[in-house]
């Protein structure tokens, strides 16, 4: 099995003002994207050609926002300590780049 295109874990993912997870994990792997329980178990996923990602201008540099089959997400990246041997939690801007350069939409906040 190959490996992912970006993954991180620790992320709080929500949807309007309810907390989906607050350990979950984001996958972009295949051409898709993957919204995930701590246990992984599937939230939601999609082709990425149909995702829509982008950034509040207003939010702090751990904050994106994913459209996901219609649905909108609220995802916090750098809300957790890193594990050991890791330099540190994964960015906003990372997820946004992987999304970018996988065939996703970028879209703003």
């Amino acid at each position: 099995m190959a490996e992912p295109d970006f993954t991180a874990t620790g992320v709080r993912i929500g949807r309007r003002l309810r907390s989906l997870t607050r350990a979950g994990q984001i996958r972009i792997h295949g051409g898709r994207l993957e919204l995930l329980t701590s246990y992984g178990s599937e939230i939601d996923s999609a082709p990425l050609s149909t995702v829509s990602a982008g950034k509040p201008w207003f939010a702090q540099d751990d904050k994106a926002l994913a459209t996901v089959n219609g649905k909108r997400y609220s995802l916090i990246l750098g809300d957790h300590d890193p594990a050991p041997g890791e330099t540190g939690p994964p960015s906003a801007f990372r997820f946004l780049e992987a999304v970018r350069r996988a065939g996703g939409h970028l879209s703003r906040g």
